[in-house]
């Protein structure tokens, strides 16, 4: 895959995107329009529905962070990747696990996501 490291960074960044419409933007530049993330608490097909979740998280965790919990593994048109949701110099209150499925165009098209740690 085309420079996939990238590709996960412009991810993890639309997660962390706190304005509206750049956050739209980026998410529309990145995904495919009919796109789908699913993880235990959401299912959002479409770049509008996968915004909104984004918003909703924003909403839930204000002043944290996304950042990548290690190197991304990939092959063919799948990616894996840790990440975690932290406050800036604490430890990471959230850790997931995601896989996407990237589109030979570079768009990612689907997001399989799993918590290995939420606040209990």
């Amino acid at each position: 895959m085309k420079n996939i490291d990238e590709l996960i960074a412009r991810y993890i960044a639309t997660w962390n995107e706190t304005d509206p419409a750049a956050r739209r933007a980026a998410i529309d530049a990145l995904w495919t329009p009919d796109g789908v993330y699913t993880d235990p608490m959401a299912v959002a097909s479409g770049t509008a529905a996968i915004d909104a979740t984004i918003a909703a998280v924003q909403e839930q965790f204000p002043g944290f962070t996304f950042t990548l919990g290690g190197p991304v593994d990939a092959h063919h048109d799948i990616a894996r990747f840790t990440w975690e949701l932290a406050q800036d110099g604490a430890e990471p209150l959230v850790v997931g696990f995601d896989v996407a499925v990237v589109t030979p165009e570079g768009r990612i098209d689907r997001v399989h996501g799993f918590l290995d740690k939420i606040p209990s």
